[in-house]
């Protein structure tokens, strides 16, 4: 597809962006029904092979696009969110969150940018490439998942522990930003841990250290951990990284908490994986108790772990999303980001993914989402081209 091609569906890409994002999908706030809907309702006018995704609990959490060819080859995967992080402050937006206006050519509205526009995208390559269906090697699945902002990945989930699905071998993930193709992110390791204390009244003459004294002196021994130092040289460039990002004890003023929880989260590397980010923790924790005696141990209690991903610029599928940019006069980079994403998720069952490339933004998950639209057919294009060159080369 040239681009004359691409700007020619840009229009009809947008009404349909436009018509999810006034669905809101709020990842663990909002039914993902609605927004759902409106893709089932696009996808059978067309005659679109689709179906529902669910969760263990039965709950719907996705829809999956499966394009067949006519001949024998590996199946790929172009997957777009339609959950969307929460609105945060609305009366700080200078637009209603669920607005869909499209103003001096700007597309607004949560989920403009991550990543409704790209599933309307997606949706309209999966009608392109099925009119040529017969001719094509292998198949290509569109993913449209929910639950993704909450962190469970409800929808990707699925997908994966499907058994009638074909494994794909491998998936492009249509988060925004146009200057470079993510090929790589940090893994992370999470656990929640439990300090305890004895209890006590706060104006007691007895002297009680609290569960929360207890636990910020456990965040300074964190905070004062030394990780290793990230190489720009490198393959992997980044650093790993350890937070805090939750505290919790204690309940009004005359108390002294017998607990208090933290959420810890430690983006890991390739030289510093899920177990070392635990053993960090573990040489923490045991230094607390013994600093710090209390009637019980502190707990430890791991959550989850991913780990990191990264594909060099001749590995499938960034090759052909690099090429493609390439051909279309883009000046792209491959990029390892820091944030998680399901590229790692993928990782992790051996499926080799990109996360990102779409157009430009402003807005992320922050105030005045919005998504750029005089790139949205160079993006297109591209993406129909990385496609083809993938099912047409086995």
């Amino acid at each position: 597809m040239d681009l004359q091609q691409a700007k020619a569906r840009t229009a009809t890409v947008v009404e349909l962006a436009q018509e999810l994002i006034r669905r809101p999908s709020r990842g663990g706030i909002d039914g993902y029904g609605p927004v759902l809907g409106v893709l089932e309702d696009w996808l059978a006018a067309r005659g679109l092979p689709h179906r529902r995704l669910y969760d263990g609990a039965g709950s719907l959490v996705g829809l999956l696009v499966e394009i067949p060819g006519g001949r024998p080859g590996s199946w790929w995967t172009l997957d777009a969110c339609v959950d969307t992080a929460p609105y945060g402050d609305e009366s700080a937006w200078s637009f209603p969150p669920d607005s869909a206006e499209v103003v001096d050519g700007w597309l607004l509205g949560r989920g403009a940018a991550d990543s409704k526009l790209a599933a309307a995208m997606f949706c309209h390559i999966a009608a392109d490439l099925a009119l040529r269906a017969e001719n094509l090697h292998g198949g290509l699945a569109v993913l449209l998942d929910a639950d993704e902002h909450t962190g469970g990945f409800g929808g990707a989930r699925a997908y994966l522990a499907d058994a009638a699905v074909t494994r794909p071998a491998g998936v492009m993930i249509g988060y925004p930003g146009m200057d470079e193709v993510v090929v790589g992110g940090r893994g992370l390791w999470r656990a929640t841990v439990t300090v305890h204390a004895p209890s006590g009244h706060s104006g007691s003459s007895r002297a009680v250290v609290g569960a929360i004294s207890r636990a910020a002196h456990l965040v300074h021994l964190l905070d004062a951990a030394e990780l290793p130092r990230g190489d720009r040289a490198s393959s992997f460039p980044l650093p790993p990284k350890l937070s805090v990002t939750s505290f919790h004890g204690g309940q009004g003023f005359s108390v002294t908490p017998d607990r208090c929880d933290l959420n810890i989260d430690i983006r890991t590397v390739p030289t510093f994986d899920a177990h070392d980010a635990e053993t960090l923790v573990r040489k923490a924790v045991t230094e607390l108790d013994a600093q710090m005696p209390a009637p019980r141990p502190t707990q430890i209690a791991p959550v989850t772990a991913w780990p990191p991903f990264q594909l060099a610029e001749d590995e499938q599928p960034a090759a052909a999303l690099l090429n493609a940019a390439a051909a279309a006069g883009l000046r792209v980079r491959a990029k390892t980001a820091g944030p998680s994403n399901i590229g790692n998720l993928l990782a992790g069952e051996g499926i080799p993914a990109t996360a990102g490339f779409g157009v430009p933004y402003e807005g992320l998950h922050g105030i005045d989402e919005r998504a750029r639209l005089a790139e949205l057919p160079q993006v297109y294009a591209v993406y129909q081209r990385a496609v083809l060159d993938l099912l047409q080369t086995d």
